[in-house]
């Protein structure tokens, strides 16, 4: 079983990447703004001031480098595709040594402008038609995260499987099996069977992937030693993907009488079934945009809450400061570990819901009730 399920198990992470990669153009849109930033330093050496909405939002934001510490960062490669063929090149070149956006000549002269490539003219400005026609699927700080969580899920699942395959699955457990045993007994027995009855075992290697998936990218994102950690769950890119892949199980897997109760619903009068058939049939596309709002919002609130607290000791410019904020960030942080379980969970245990109420077999008999 658990061989079968770690190929499951990786056919499922796979397409979770591809799906989330198609999403990039999308997530790039929250880029930091190079200028803006070089801006605000300038105004926060002369006036004093500290942007605490602009280091907020650099925290939660995609990059198209993976920032260290101070002024060091890891260029990540750009790929975009223009009408001259696809074209690839460090995302170092699209700044200068200070962080601020320059101009790269390739098959156009490029910039980075608030998180996304433009083509610009030659007297300087942005050329509008010309930067719409332009493909972005570089490999940002979110996509080189996702590589990482993939990397690790292998390492994970082979080795547990790898385990039971050498010592057997009724025998003890032992070492980092020990560990990962439980947490798969958990989704098992607290998510798995509840919702999806005697067929969970078709569905246990979609449910594991997600719950570790989810679960592994909101650890990563709290290390607070992990430096310019990505906020992968807190992009809404995907969370979309995730919810997309629940989507398309839930009606791909859809009993017929999952769909006669969304557009003929037994048991009621004619003009009630029509009143209820848009209802029920909105409700099929509102699970998944709920899955995805609530992953999002969720972890991206608690890193605002976060970064926050961090920053009132720039704001009261005071180190006495630190002695309320610090404290209450170790708290917060303390509550996310916890937060980060609990929405993983969640996640699973909404998609086994969904799944479950699609796979449901009635019976004729609560069909043909009277109605008083």
């Amino acid at each position: 079983m658990f061989s079968k399920s770690v190929k499951s198990l990786l056919v499922a992470v796979f397409s979770l990447f591809i799906c989330f990669y198609s999403n990039t153009s999308f997530s790039q849109e929250h880029e930091p703004n190079h200028a803006a930033e070089a801006q605000g330093e300038a105004k926060h050496g002369e006036e004093g001031d500290f942007d605490v909405t602009g280091f907020i939002l650099d925290h939660v934001k995609d990059h198209h480098s993976w920032h260290l510490w101070g002024h060091t960062s890891i260029p990540l490669p750009v790929i975009i595709k223009t009408d001259k063929g696809f074209e690839t090149f460090s995302s170092a070149k699209l700044s200068n040594e200070h962080h601020e956006p320059v101009i790269y000549n390739g098959n156009y002269p490029y910039k980075l402008i608030e998180g996304k490539i433009r083509i610009m003219n030659a007297d300087g400005a942005v050329d509008e038609e010309a930067s719409k026609k332009v493909f972005d699927i570089s490999i940002t700080k979110n996509v080189v995260s996702l590589f990482l969580t993939v990397i690790l899920l292998i390492l994970i699942f082979t080795s547990v499987a790898n385990a039971y395959k050498k010592r057997g699955v009724k025998s003890a457990p032992k070492g980092f099996q020990s560990f990962i045993e439980p947490i798969i007994l958990f989704v098992r027995d607290e998510v798995a069977k509840p919702y999806l009855g005697h067929q969970y075992t078709r569905y246990m290697p979609f449910l594991l992937t997600i719950f570790f998936f989810i679960w592994i990218n909101n650890l990563l994102g709290l290390v607070p030693f992990f430096p310019g950690g990505a906020n992968l769950s807190g992009n809404i890119a995907f969370t979309l993907a995730l919810a997309l892949f629940t989507f398309v199980i839930v009606n791909v897997n859809g009993k017929k009488d999952y769909w006669k109760h969304i557009f003929w619903m037994p048991g009621l009068p004619t003009l009630m079934k029509i009143f209820l058939m848009p209802i029920e049939l909105l409700g099929v596309f509102i699970k998944p945009i709920s899955l995805t709002i609530r992953l999002f919002a969720n972890i991206t609130a608690g890193h605002i809450l976060v970064m926050s607290l961090i920053s009132l000791i720039f704001i009261f410019k005071s180190v006495a400061a630190s002695a309320m904020a610090v404290p209450f960030t170790v708290f917060i942080s303390v509550i996310e570990l916890l937060v980060g379980f609990l929405q993983a969970f969640i996640f699973a245990m909404l998609s086994a819901l969904y799944i479950g109420m699609a796979i449901e077999e009635h019976h004729d008999q609560h069909e043909d009730i009277p109605v008083i």
